[in-house]
């Protein structure tokens, strides 16, 4: 399902099939802007029909047209968010649930204020999995009964990964800048690594999460999805900031500056780097696209470290009750501060609408993480599971790891490559690759990276580091795309063998 479709211009340049659009017509900000409305038009919505992009904004070449007289490095920037992230445009924010199909909310994310005030162009919203993956254990990554299935560009019958699904594949498939997704475990890195792009999680408090239909506000947060890692620090840098609606980040002016200031010089020269090997999978073909960006570290004069870690797996267990928990009292506080009528004010609401619409909602998989969290009451044993999870993440987690080895960053392989989509018998990733819950638990910067490709299909390098360490994460990030040796592959818009 699409709203305020625009009337197709033309085909933008990108498959060998398509015409191109004229040099001079991407010269100015209302260029670029028709140019990626004709791209999604060519590829999302026909084509391969990625479904990747929700909802166009009427008002796109409007802002583009003032754009053009704006300064700054934004300025005209054609961005998609992920449909959980309220914009004052006429959109609606519907989290991937008909229960929202309706709500125009008229309002801005304090993100999307601050990145408008910059001349960035709101250019539409992103698919996502329904209510950011959260409804089920068995969830389809990139299905939303308002959006149907995101493909991923690469393959488009494999999996995009992740619930900011629509605006990895967005950004891989060329229809916009850049786009912003948003995680609470995964969620960003893990469709920026399937679909060979840039995924920054940054630490948890340095962009508000005002106007986002939560998870919950001990691991949430918004994050940029590009195809650098410059894009990404500039978009960091206009987002980040102190919301007084968000206690979260009470610290945030003391970190935010401009992250991609000196990230064109930023260098690994003596950088010690702790490898996370036991994180790494056991697939010989992931293993040999990480040990080729290892040797790309250290030819970057970079001192790689071997560090042992072995998961506990009462992390797990706690940060499951403490999503579960903080579900039911942060999405029913959405929910019952929204303007207008909506039809559900609570989760348990929403899973009244579920089962009444269980035809258009329920078809393929059910809503048990919702009834449980609806349930949880033991205030007690969820302050001690936040607790136990947090240190084992970080004070014991990823603290503990830079000072016993005196790393300053960890990397290990994100993910492997994309699974098949498959409803039935629900094919599912490689096991045991990345470490990603670490910093998510946590709270701490995550960045992912394209390191190549195993057949075909994009596998991110993953770079973490301790709270508020966002710009040497970053910087880190930027010094291994330039020191990169392997080939970034680019998306193909055809099932996997064509």
């Amino acid at each position: 399902m699409r709203y305020h479709i625009l009337p197709l211009l033309a085909v933008l340049s990108g498959c060998a099939a398509l015409p191109v659009v004229p040099r001079s017509d991407l010269s100015t900000p209302t260029g670029q802007v028709s140019a990626y409305l004709q791209r999604i038009e060519a590829v999302d919505d026909t084509g391969p029909a990625i479904g990747a992009v929700i909802a166009i904004n009427p008002d796109a070449l409007k802002q583009a047209q003032i754009a053009q007289g704006m300064a700054g490095a934004l300025a005209g920037k054609a961005v998609l968010f992920k449909d959980n992230i309220e914009t004052a445009d006429p959109m609606p924010t519907t989290a991937g649930s008909l229960a929202l199909k309706d709500n125009v909310t008229g309002r801005d994310a304090p993100l999307v204020a601050r990145l408008r005030e910059r001349g960035v162009v709101i250019l539409g919203k992103t698919n996502l999995s329904e209510w950011a993956n959260i409804r089920s254990p068995n969830s389809q990554s990139g299905w939303s009964a308002v959006g149907g299935q995101t493909r991923n560009p690469h393959a488009i019958d494999r999996n995009p990964c992740g619930s900011s699904s629509g605006s990895g594949a967005a950004i891989a498939a060329g229809m916009a800048w850049a786009a912003i997704g948003t995680e609470t475990d995964g969620s960003i890195t893990c469709p920026a690594s399937v679909h060979g792009i840039v995924g920054f999680k940054p630490t948890v408090g340095l962009i508000s999460r005002t106007h986002i239909v939560p998870i919950s506000h001990s691991q949430d947060t918004p994050g940029p999805m590009t195809t650098t890692v410059r894009d990404a620090a500039l978009l960091v840098s206009a987002m980040a900031g102190s919301d007084p609606l968000d206690p979260a980040t009470a610290r945030a002016d003391l970190h935010a500056g401009d992250f991609a200031a000196g990230i064109e010089a930023a260098s690994l020269a003596g950088v010690r780097i702790g490898v996370l090997r036991k994180q790494a999978g056991n697939d010989a073909r992931v293993l040999a696209v990480f040990d080729s960006a290892l040797a790309d570290l250290t030819a970057a004069g970079a001192v790689l470290v071997e560090v042992p870690f072995e998961w506990d797996n009462a992390l797990f267990r706690d940060e499951g009750l403490v999503l579960f928990y903080e579900l039911k009292h942060d999405l029913t506080a959405y929910l019952a501060g929204l303007p207008g009528n909506p039809p559900v004010r609570s989760l348990a609401d929403v899973i009244a609408f579920n089962t009444a619409n269980a035809a258009t909602e329920l078809r393929w998989f059910g809503q048990e993480t919702f009834e449980r969290s609806d349930k949880l009451t033991d205030r007690a044993a969820y302050a001690k599971a936040r607790e136990n999870s947090l240190r084992l993440a970080g004070k014991d987690g990823i603290d503990k790891l830079l000072a016993q080895h005196q790393v300053t960053l960890l990397v290990t392989p994100t993910e492997g490559p994309a699974w098949p989509i498959d409803y039935v018998t629900r094919a599912s990733a490689l096991p045991g690759i990345g470490a990603g819950s670490l910093a998510a638990v946590a709270g701490y910067p995550h960045l992912s990276v394209p390191m190549g490709a195993v057949e075909g299909m994009p596998v991110g390098l993953s770079i973490m580091g301790a709270q508020w360490q966002d710009k040497a994460v970053l910087h880190a990030g930027a010094a291994y795309e330039r020191a990169r040796t392997a080939a970034i592959p680019v998306a193909t818009l055809k099932r996997w063998g064509e």
